[in-house]
């Protein structure tokens, strides 16, 4: 049952990601008086559940509070679905993965993907509580 499940949100995921900026999520952060900080971010891409991947700048609170405390939680969900995934948030910046999340939903935000404020964030999933058509798993990858 886990395997369906888990197949299931992977599709979920995918599905949004591939909205080019319009498959939005909840990105859970610990702010700098260590309370969670909730915000939405659009999945850009993603390799199922593992990672998944948006664009934001540098200077945003999303970085500042990640360079301070990596661990993360995302939320993805609908009257039909629920996916909690908690883990770690990456900050990239080189930019053969820049170029390679550059997409026309970027282009509202920043001037290329050279440009020094924009950066790749990687999120890492350690562990998922999902609910998707009607069933359910929790685990750790």
């Amino acid at each position: 049952m886990n395997q369906k499940v888990i197949l299931d949100a992977e599709k979920v995921i995918a599905d949004l990601a591939s909205k080019e900026g319009a498959g939005y999520c909840t990105l859970a952060l610990i702010d700098e008086d260590g309370f969670p900080s909730a915000s939405t971010v659009s999945i850009l891409k993603s390799d199922g559940i593992k990672t998944l991947s948006f664009c934001g700048g540098l200077g945003d609170n999303k970085a500042k509070r990640a360079a301070n405390c990596n661990r993360a939680s995302i939320c993805v969900n609908s009257l039909y679905y629920n996916i909690t995934l908690v883990g770690t948030l990456e900050i990239l910046t080189d930019g053969e993965t820049k170029k390679g999340m550059w997409n026309a939903f970027c282009n509202e935000y920043w001037t290329g993907p050279e440009d020094p404020d924009f950066c790749v964030f990687r999120f890492h999933t350690q562990r998922y509580n999902l609910y998707v058509n009607e069933g359910m798993a929790e685990g750790k990858l």
